[in-house]
C-alpha cells in the first residue's frame, strides 16, 4: 500500500520483499478468507485499540474503512459484509485479493524484487543504503513496512526492529498476541469437539479482572481457542510478566446469570440437571462441569442441597480455569509492542528521529482486536506513510 500510495505522488518506488513471493501473511488472516476492514466509524473503531488508538487518526482520515473498499473495487476486488460487520472479499479468498495486488503494482509500474533479505540500513549524507543477501540499494526515502515476530514462515522474522534500533528508536515491550493459549485444566481435553458461542474470559485477579473478551471458545487438547482466545490473549500476554500462572473465569452460557439459570431450571422440575442444561451447552462440557461441581448427572435441581445447589450456579456461570502459558511467538498473528509511538509523527508516519525515514502497519506500537481492525491499519499508515508528506 505504502508503494502504490509513493507511485501516486509520482515516486520512482522499489519494494524489496525477503520472501519468495509478496503478501504471504495476507493467506492467514481471517482464517484464509481476509477479513479487511469493518464497519465501525472512526472514534469507535480507534477506541478498540486502547489509548495507543488516538495515534491512528490522520491515517484512517487518509485511508478510510470505505476507501479501502473502493479501492478494492478499483482493482477488481468486490467487498460485503455478510454479517453486517466484518468486511470480506465476496470470493472469501485472500489469495483473489494477492492476485489483484500483484496486478495492480505491474499496472502501475512498481518494481518487486523477491528474495531480497535486508541484512543492513545505514544512512549518510540523506541517502539510505540498504544492503541485502545479494545486493545494495540507495534511496532518499525508506518505509519499514516489515510486521511484528509472529508467524515466522510467513515473514515476521522481527528484524525490522533491529533495523529501527540502529537509528535511535526505542521499542515499547514486545509480547506475542492474538494466539491460543495454554491451560492447567485436564478436563477441557475432553470437550476438543465443542464450540461455545458468545463465552465470556475474564481475568480472576482483583487488580486486573476489568480484562475480559466475549467470542466463540473452542477447546483443544491442552488449551483454548478461537475468536475470543485470540482477543484475550492480546490482553494478557503482559500478565506472564508478573505471574507464572493467570486465573479465569468463564462465562459458557451467553452470559446468563445465576438467577437465569434458576428459572430454567424452575420451568423443568423434575428433568435431570443434565438435560435441562442441554438447552444451553454441549454435553462433553455438561459432564465435566457436573464433575467439577460433585453432582451427579442423574439428579434433578430440586433434589440437590442447598449448599449444591449455590455451588453448581457458581461453576455454570464463573467457570475457573487456570491459563499457564502459550506457544509464543510460534503461532501469534500480531505483535503487541513495537516502536514508540512519541518518536513518529502520526500526520506522516515519518520518523521524528531520522528524516525521510517511514514506518507502517504492525512494527510501531499498534495492535488491535480480531474483526479487521490490524489489516485496516496496515492499508492506512502504509498509504499515509507513502504520501512521504
Amino acid at each position: 500500500m505504502a508503494a502504490i500510495s509513493s507511485k501516486k505522488h509520482k515516486q520512482k518506488v522499489l519494494i524489496l520483499e525477503q520472501l519468495d513471493e509478496i503478501a504471504i501473511k495476507l493467506k492467514a488472516t481471517g482464517g484464509g478468507r481476509c477479513n479487511l476492514t469493518n464497519t465501525l466509524s472512526l472514534e469507535p473503531f480507534m477506541e478498540k485499540f486502547g489509548k495507543n488508538g488516538r495515534f491512528m487518526r490522520d491515517a484512517l482520515i487518509a485511508f478510510s474503512s470505505s476507501d479501502l473498499q473502493e479501492f478494492m473495487s478499483d482493482i477488481g476486488v468486490q467487498t460485503h459484509a455478510p454479517d453486517g460487520f466484518r468486511i470480506f472479499p465476496t470470493t472469501h479468498k485472500s489469495t483473489t485479493i494477492i492476485e489483484a495486488i500483484k496486478c495492480k503494482l505491474l499496472l502501475d509500474g512498481i518494481e518487486v524484487q523477491c528474495s531480497q533479505k535486508a541484512l543492513e540500513i545505514t544512512k549518510k549524507e540523506n541517502i539510505f543504503c540498504i544492503k541485502t543477501t545479494s545486493d545494495i540499494f540507495y534511496s532518499h526515502n525508506l518505509v519499514i513496512a516489515t510486521g511484528g515476530s509472529g508467524y515466522k514462515n510467513l515473514g515476521a522474522t522481527g528484524e525490522g526492529y533491529e533495523f529501527v534500533k540502529s537509528f535511535g528508536h526505542s521499542l515499547k515491550k514486545l509480547y506475542p498476541a492474538m494466539m491460543p493459549l495454554l491451560v492447567k485444566d485436564d478436563w477441557v481435553s475432553k470437550c476438543t469437539a465443542d464450540t461455545i458461542a458468545k463465552a465470556t474470559i475474564q481475568v480472576d485477579i482483583k487488580k486486573y479482572n476489568k480484562l475480559k473478551a466475549t467470542g466463540d471458545l473452542i477447546f483443544s487438547k491442552n488449551g483454548i481457542r478461537g475468536p475470543v482466545v485470540l482477543d484475550f490473549a492480546r490482553e494478557i500476554t503482559p500478565l506472564f510478566d508478573t505471574f507464572d500462572e493467570i486465573p479465569v473465569i468463564v462465562n459458557m452460557i451467553k452470559e446468563k446469570t445465576e438467577n437465569d439459570l434458576i428459572e430454567l431450571f424452575k420451568v423443568t422440575p423434575t428433568e435431570t440437571i443434565s438435560n435441562v442444561l442441554l438447552q444451553i451447552l454441549p454435553k462433553s462440557i455438561i459432564q465435566e462441569l457436573l464433575k467439577i461441581s460433585k453432582i451427579c448427572e442423574n439428579s434433578t435441581y430440586k433434589s440437590i442441597s442447598g449448599e449444591e445447589k449455590i455451588n453448581l450456579l457458581r461453576i455454570l456461570t464463573k467457570t475457573p480455569m487456570t491459563i499457564n502459558g502459550s506457544d509464543g511467538f510460534k503461532l501469534a498473528m500480531i505483535t503487541r509492542g513495537g516502536i514508540n509511538l512519541k518518536e513518529i509523527n502520526p500526520a506522516s508516519m515519518e520518523s521524528k528521529i531520522i528524516s525521510n525515514l517511514y514506518f507502517a502497519g504492525e512494527i510501531v506500537d499498534i495492535d488491535g482486536p480480531c474483526g479487521g481492525y490490524n489489516l485496516q491499519w496496515a492499508f492506512s499508515s502504509g498509504f499515509l506513510a507513502g504520501s512521504l508528506k
